[in-house]
């Protein structure tokens, strides 16, 4: 069992003086937090209220959501009143479905106008289901946005390792970001991909979730369910500009296989509590956390909706968490849901490569002939 215990850190330069505010003292949020510390940033991990500040500065630990890992000694607690005005990275851990309320009150909360913003979240925003880096990039620029995303169980991270994607369209912010955690003895990946890596994400939530209701009809549906998905995610991306790799690599199939596997896993555990018939609404104070899958699937569904994709899965999984949809109606539509047909490239007329090599030859013999005359 994992205990907390820090992992060694390889010797990289030490980004000396630069601080870093996590905002968001969930299980992720206080994970890289800690992360943060241990990779040399003068780090401050924010809560909601002063009160929540107070109980984890003086237990030293997140005992509600990260029991038994001790913070490191530079890592500092204030609640959000604190303001953003002396960072230079700004970490969100706060849920995706409050993501854009968060984003829009940084500026109100002092965020410098060169510090680089960083989404934690793996989910979409409302109302539209809009990526976390493209509101971010709106508001301001590219430049300074990236997002963090991979296998990344909370308490694995922080004693035995993870395999983080850190991605950004700005390569000195991927690489200082992948650098720190790296420094604090995790793997991180870079990207110039967040889009991908955010869908990806989202996918892996929506496909965990699908997964764990379907299993108990069998590994072959829960497989096909979350195959579905990611494939009508995959067609969406696609359209955004996102590229493959990310959907195939560690913030893809990567963190899906972590999120089904781990018994502790929410999204799984929320959809096996769906197909025990326990409402969506109840499920987040059953499982004592927010689960981001509940909130990001119908929005995910309505993006592929509004952008004219055949989203035959996603969108009955959306109508199973809203309680449209029973489950044998859920289960009938995953063994039955055939996906498009391939794009099958046409063949060429027999003896199309010989007749277009013999006018190209000819068109050569004429332009010399003319040439010399």
């Amino acid at each position: 069992m994992p205990d907390g215990r820090q992992r060694p850190s390889l010797s990289l330069p030490s980004p000396i003086a630069r601080r870093a505010i996590v905002v968001g003292a969930g299980s992720f949020g206080t994970a890289v937090a800690v992360l943060l510390a241990r990779g040399g940033l003068r780090t401050t991990l924010q809560t909601r209220t002063s009160e929540q500040a107070r109980r984890l500065q003086e237990d030293r630990e997140n005992l509600v959501y990260l029991p038994g890992v001790e913070f490191p000694r530079e890592l500092r607690v204030e609640s959000v009143e604190d303001g953003l005005g002396r960072a230079d990275y700004v970490f969100l851990g706060v849920p995706s479905h409050g993501l854009g309320e968060t984003i829009r009150g940084l500026r109100k909360a002092g965020l410098g106008t060169r510090t680089a913003v960083i989404s934690l979240a793996k989910g979409l925003t409302p109302p539209d289901g809009t990526a976390p880096t493209v509101l971010l990039r709106e508001r301001f620029g590219e430049e300074r946005v990236a997002c963090v995303g991979g296998p990344s169980h909370a308490r694995e991270m922080v004693s035995e390792g993870a395999a983080l994607v850190a991605a950004s369209t700005n390569e000195e912010l991927a690489n200082t970001i992948a650098g720190v955690f790296i420094r604090a003895g995790v793997v991180c990946e870079r990207s110039n991909d967040p889009i991908g890596v955010e869908l990806a994400g989202a996918a892996k939530n929506a496909a965990g979730l699908a997964a764990g209701a379907t299993e108990a009809q069998g590994l072959n549906a829960a497989g096909a369910a979350a195959g579905h998905i990611f494939a009508e995610v995959w067609r969406y991306g696609e359209a955004q500009g996102a590229r493959p790799e990310s959907m195939l690599g560690l913030a893809g199939t990567g963190d899906l296989v972590a999120t089904v596997l781990a018994p502790q896993s929410r999204n799984r555990r929320a959809g096996e509590l769906l197909a025990a018939g326990v409402p969506a609404a109840e499920i987040p104070e059953r499982i004592g956390q927010a689960v981001e899958a509940l909130e990001s699937v119908p929005l995910l569904a309505r993006a592929l909706r509004n952008a004219g994709l055949e989203a035959t899965v996603t969108d009955g999984l959306a109508q199973l968490i809203s309680g449209e949809l029973p489950l044998d109606e859920w289960i009938g539509l995953v063994r039955t849901t055939v996906p498009p047909p391939a794009r099958w490239r046409r063949r060429p007329a027999p003896g199309f490569w010989s007749g277009l090599w013999t006018r190209m030859r000819g068109g050569g013999v004429r332009r010399r002939d003319a040439r010399a005359s």
